[in-house]
């Protein structure tokens, strides 16, 4: 699992609210539009790069995919390392057939469980990657309805990449976005932080053994 692959499973956190059917309020279909149309855009980019809390969760992300990526790498060096020394081992006429053949099936057996570990890891990482992306998109949507209530915009777009040809900075409320989601997001205690980045520690301690 690469360092790039990480950060993109985190960039595209914001970008997956996108793909989600647009959040409209429900209203009588008697009422008419407004005669206005008015509009913002927020920039998702700024979004990951200046609110707290993907801040705080991409650099989670990071860390565990790097503590996988590292157990793994470990394992199969190790399973490589037997491999070669059995080889050698075959060679040089130090085992009989019936030994050759049990050693052959143990590294056999380490193989699969490498493979079985790797699938857990990752399927682990992915479901606190998709669990980030649910509590990102929550926490947007929640503000953007309490910001909104004074603001009353029409429609609110998100900006990344070329999805939008153009848009006028008048209409940019990033700046205004990210504050107020700062200022909304209470992080978590250090001291359960710190309870919770030991107990991970230990747990992929354990898992490397």
């Amino acid at each position: 699992m690469k360092k790039t692959f990480i950060m993109a499973l985190a960039a595209l956190a914001l970008a997956s609210c996108n793909n989600q059917a647009p959040k409209v309020d429900e209203k009588p279909a008697s009422q008419n539009a407004p005669a206005e149309l008015k509009i913002a855009f927020v920039e998702v980019d700024s979004i990951m790069t200046q609110y707290t809390f993907c801040k705080e969760k991409s650099a989670e992300l990071e860390k565990k995919g790097n503590n996988i990526q590292k157990t793994l790498a470990q394992k199969q060096q190790a399973l490589q390392n037997a491999a070669v020394k059995f080889q050698q081992d075959i060679q040089a006429n130090k085992y009989t057939q019936q030994q050759a053949e049990a050693v052959q099936a143990g590294l056999q057996k380490q193989n699969n469980d490498l493979q079985v570990l790797n699938q857990r890891l990752s399927s682990e990482f992915q479901q606190e990657t998709e669990k980030f992306n649910q509590e990102l998109r929550k926490n947007i949507q929640q503000y953007l309805a309490e910001y909104n209530k004074d603001k009353k915009y029409s429609v609110i777009f998100s900006k990344q990449g070329d999805n939008i040809l153009f848009a006028d900075k008048a209409y940019d409320i990033t700046n205004e976005v990210v504050a107020g989601l700062n200022k909304a997001y209470k992080a978590p205690k250090k001291a359960e932080k710190e309870v919770k980045d030991e107990k991970a520690d230990k747990n992929e301690k354990a898992k490397k053994k």
